[in-house]
């Protein structure tokens, strides 16, 4: 017997359903924009509706006023069932804005059109001479105020008046909408052109070029005839035009009070003129300077980058077939003078920087200057002159104090890297831990005193020529160094890990016989070459006392006017104490004594006197009294060191080399030969040719 099922209770069966609901199938309608009921019949409501949809559809798809217009009137013609459609404005005259079909009447509707705006509704006439002829005027409401959809045609009647008074009202928010979007394209266009515009000024390398450019460009952007910029002189009170064309010189001065650009300056604001000859602030003057006639012109101020008023910008003439200049025009105008003033300031300080530049180095050329008229100095200037135009490495080689830095900063400022950087580097100073840092530079960090980046002298002298100095003491793993720096030439930072190409000539310089130390180890045999494509020797000054006067008498002027006095004259006694002195510490020695004469001298003249404190005879000693000689050795030394010198000064004169040592000629020719000169002989046989 089976058991009966047990019964479920109401309060039950009402948890269960809570707990699991029994799904149902929702009915959902659909119904879109086409299937509308209105318009699966005809009538009026439903026309409207098509109408002004496809009014704002042809918004969103038009870019310009004129092509929605262009586009739609002839639909909206059709539409309201009439022969003629326009668009007008008051202005306050009334003026067309587009038209489409032809009006057959005899007359314009002036009234009609009025009252439509003052009642702001729409309204039905007929034309008064034409019986069959009817008008319909809308006005477009707030969004378009003073205008005005005029419509005529045989059959109009007031029913279709609603059609029109929607139509026009639609159209007013469309063609908005369409204007905003056009203004806003124009507007984009016009930043996106000043923007490129700006971007060109950096090609100006000087002002009058890029004021030449920015007027040019400011043309093109307001399609304008001509346009100029005015800088202000303050101090002057006058307005500079630039560039004036048509004004000889391309300048043209005036006074800053007169004129529209003399309100403009004084007021900070925009000038607009539709008609110049007839607005009397417009100053004529300018016009007759150039032979051109203005017809309208755009006047705004020009500022810096600190919002000062420098000037005025000014655009002359709309061309033919365009508007009147406009608020968009100002405001182009007054974004590209932004622009203009900013490069117009960078050019300046430019041009400064250029000007101090080449003033600084102008005036290290006359500083660097090679003294003398001894054969080996004219031999060293002709090829400082051919060197100095090419790339090739120098080596100087001399004893300390002729004038190895001078002789590298000829070659550098007689040549194209003139403006560029010199840099000097005393590698004896260097220790071969600081060394590469010197030299190349290091990056923060790259060592416990690294707390910043450094850049080095390689990296200073960029473009230019770095002199390294006393080459010969530079330590075994510097000279690998500097070696591959001027293999690769390519330089990397300690602590970096960039490799920065550089453009360097490199000039070095030694006291020290390279030769003998590249045989001894103590010099890479590989640098040497790469240093020494050309090697300039610098006589010692004692083996060219015919300069010893001219150097002199150089530093001596130069000197003078560092100590603010007169230049101090020499005596002929003086003169030749100076070439007896055998100049251990070469020109270097000389110029120091010649800046202690000129500002210890206390009389206008040197004499002898002033410089035997200073060159003591003891100092003057030819031999090396370190030497092991004897007296007779020493004396025979001696004499013939001092013929050698007294014929050098004369210029190789031995009658007068005879007169200065108070010989006869003959007994000069004897005694060398006793000394065992070789001069002697020589000096013979050029007599006997």
């Amino acid at each position: 017997m089976t058991k009966p099922a047990p019964s479920i209770t109401k309060e039950a069966l009402l948890i269960l359903l809570r707990e699991y609901p029994v799904s149902k199938i929702e009915t959902v309608e659909w119904l879109d924009w086409k299937r509308l009921p209105l318009f699966s019949r005809f009538d009026d409501a439903a026309s409207l509706i098509q109408l002004g949809d496809q009014l704002l559809e042809e918004a969103t798809q038009q870019t310009t006023a004129a092509d929605y217009l262009r586009q739609f009137l002839p639909q909206l013609a059709t539409e309201l069932s009439c022969q003629w459609c326009t668009l007008i404005e008051r202005k306050p005259e009334w003026e067309t804005i587009f038209e489409f079909g032809r009006n057959s009447a005899a007359s314009f509707p002036t009234n009609l059109c009025n009252e439509a705006l003052d009642r702001d509704a729409a309204g039905l006439g007929a034309d008064e001479k034409k019986a069959d002829w009817f008008y319909i005027a809308a006005p477009l409401g707030d969004v378009r105020p003073g205008t005005v959809l005029l419509v005529g045609g045989r059959d109009l009647t007031s029913e279709a008046l609603s059609n029109a008074v929607v139509a026009a009202r639609v159209l007013g928010y469309a063609l908005s909408i369409v204007e905003k979007r056009e203004k806003h394209v124009k507007r984009i266009g016009r930043l996106e052109t000043t923007l490129h515009i700006a971007s060109s000024f950096s090609s100006a390398r000087d002002t009058q070029s890029l004021l030449e450019l920015i007027a040019k460009e400011a043309t093109r952007l307001l399609v304008s005839e001509r346009s100029s910029i005015f800088i202000w002189d303050q101090e002057h009170k006058q307005v500079v035009a630039c560039p004036a064309l048509g004004v000889e010189g391309n300048t043209l001065r005036l006074p800053d009070d007169v004129g529209i650009v003399g309100e403009v300056i004084h007021s900070g604001k925009t000038v607009t003129v539709d008609d110049a000859y007839n607005d009397d602030r417009f100053d004529p003057s300018v016009d007759k300077s150039s032979g051109f006639r203005t017809r309208n012109l755009l006047c705004v101020p020009l500022r810096n980058n600190a919002g000062e008023l420098i000037g005025a910008f000014e655009v002359m003439n709309k061309q033919a077939g365009k508007s009147d200049f406009d608020d968009d025009d100002a405001q182009s105008l007054e974004e590209l003078g932004v622009q203009a003033a900013t490069a117009l300031e960078n050019t300046r300080e430019l041009e400064q920087l250029s000007r101090s530049r080449d003033q600084l180095t102008e005036q290290a050329k006359q500083k660097v200057r090679i003294i003398g008229k001894s054969s080996a100095i004219d031999a060293l200037r002709s090829t400082i002159e051919r060197l100095a135009s090419t790339d090739l490495p120098v080596l100087i080689l001399g004893e300390s104090g002729t004038g190895k830095e001078v002789v590298s900063q000829s070659l550098h400022y007689q040549g194209p890297r003139a403006n560029t950087p010199f840099i000097a580097v005393n590698c004896a100073a260097l220790t071969e831990t600081l060394l590469e840092s010197e030299l190349f530079g290091h990056e923060k960090g790259a060592f416990t005193d690294a707390h910043e980046t450094r850049i080095g002298k390689f990296e200073l002298a960029e473009g230019g020529t770095l002199f390294l100095d006393e080459i010969g003491d530079m330590s075994l793993g510097g000279q690998a160094k500097l070696l591959r720096v001027l293999e690769q030439k390519v330089i990397t930072r300690v602590g970096g890990s960039e490799s920065i190409p550089i453009n360097v000539r490199v000039v070095a310089a030694t006291n020290a016989k390279l030769a003998d130390a590249v045989r001894d180890k103590k010099f890479r045999e590989d640098l040497f070459y790469r240093l020494s494509v050309v090697t300039l020797e610098l006589p010692p000054l004692r083996e060219r006392p015919e300069d010893v006067i001219l150097l002199a008498e150089f530093f001596l002027t130069q000197f003078c006017g560092q100590a603010n006095r007169r230049v101090l004259k020499m005596s002929a006694e003086a003169k030749k104490r100076l070439q007896a002195h055998l100049w251990p510490g070469n020109v270097r020695e000389l110029r120091n004594l010649m800046e202690r004469v000129a500002f210890l001298c206390a009389g206008d003249r040197v004499e002898v006197e002033d410089l035997a404190f200073i060159l003591s005879p003891s100092r003057d000693s030819v031999v090396d009294m370190s030497s092991d000689l004897s007296l007779k050795e020493a004396t025979r030394l001696f004499q013939q060191e001092y013929i050698r010198r007294t014929i050098k000064r004369v210029g190789g004169n031995m009658s007068e080399t005879a007169k200065c040592l108070g010989l006869h000629r003959s007994n000069l020719y004897r005694k060398m030969g006793q000394l065992e000169m070789q001069e002697a002989s020589d000096m013979s046989e050029e007599d006997d040719d």
